[in-house]
């Protein structure tokens, strides 16, 4: 990455009023029964003086060449052709968006085909303890809440003068430069900053961050997210029953069978939750 800014040098509220980036690196457990489970992405915390936005940006970019490749297909042939790869570049799938000054906090995520953003409106009461510790190049206070199902500890700097922090963690004094539950299957933690001078646009050219999102409140979102791991094929066949999915074809151009297409994805999915069980807001498997 280059043109990164040492992190000790952002003391200053001067540099907020800039467009930054602050890079995470963020590790987790997807299956809490097995540590070999465990991955590591590299998180984008885009500030702007009116917002934030947290995301993975290598799946950005793969979503974006993947939103590209379609629409070609869909513009040159009429039809979409279904690419697989055997190369997976970026594990989160979601992002998080974040407006300033009311803090007002979304989750850009999709259940089955649909994209949504959902406004969570969950209070984050955070406890500021008197313990201090270093982290990174910053003197870092500590604080405490319980949040969708886990309970957290963060890390906020008080030098750096941003209510901000990676995921929906913010209303900290200062930005929050670590955070983890309390078994440590979800770890983020800052690792360098930079200006941002290339800001993404999350409107166009990506099919995980569409700008076609149904707007829904945390709950809406909670029950719509428990019906698909209950039946992961129910949306699929709604879409094939009213006409939406007809020509679907493989990469060679072969037409493909949609019911055991159904079949397989939901098998698929039945094998992947088992595996799924440790998502970072734990209250989504209650």
């Amino acid at each position: 990455m280059k043109n990164l800014i040492p992190i000790f040098l952002l003391i200053s509220a001067v540099i907020f009023a800039q467009n930054q980036r602050f890079i995470y690196e963020y590790k987790f457990q997807s299956d809490s029964t097995n540590a070999e489970s465990a991955k590591t992405e590299m998180m984008f915390l885009d500030v702007t003086p009116q917002s934030s936005r947290y995301y993975s940006y290598d799946t950005y970019k793969q979503d974006s060449i993947r939103y590209a490749d379609f629409e070609k297909q869909i513009r040159t042939t009429g039809a979409m052709k279904v690419v697989t790869t055997t190369v997976q570049k970026g594990f989160v799938r979601y992002s998080v968006s974040k407006t300033y000054p009311d803090f007002k906090t979304y989750l850009h995520t999709r259940v089955g085909p649909d994209t949504y953003k959902v406004f969570d409106q969950t209070p984050m009461n955070w406890k500021i303890e008197n313990e201090k510790q270093k982290i990174g190049e910053f003197d870092a206070q500590k604080a405490t809440t319980f949040y969708q199902g886990r309970k957290w500890t963060a890390w906020f700097a008080p030098e750096i003068p941003l209510q901000d922090g990676p995921y929906k963690f913010q209303g900290l004094p200062g930005l929050i430069v670590k955070v983890y539950n309390d078994n440590q299957t979800h770890v983020m933690e800052l690792k360098a900053v930079k200006k941002n001078d290339n800001p993404v646009d999350f409107t166009k050219g990506s099919l995980t961050f569409s700008n076609k999102e149904m707007e829904v409140d945390y709950k809406t979102f909670a029950k719509l997210y428990k019906e698909n791991r209950n039946d992961p094929g129910k949306s699929m066949r709604q879409m094939m029953s009213s006409g939406q999915i007809r020509d679907v074809r493989d990469a060679n151009g072969n037409p493909l069978d949609m019911a055991k297409m159904v079949r397989d994805m939901e098998r698929n999915a039945v094998e992947r939750n088992k595996k799924d069980n440790n998502q970072i807001d734990l209250s989504l498997l209650k």
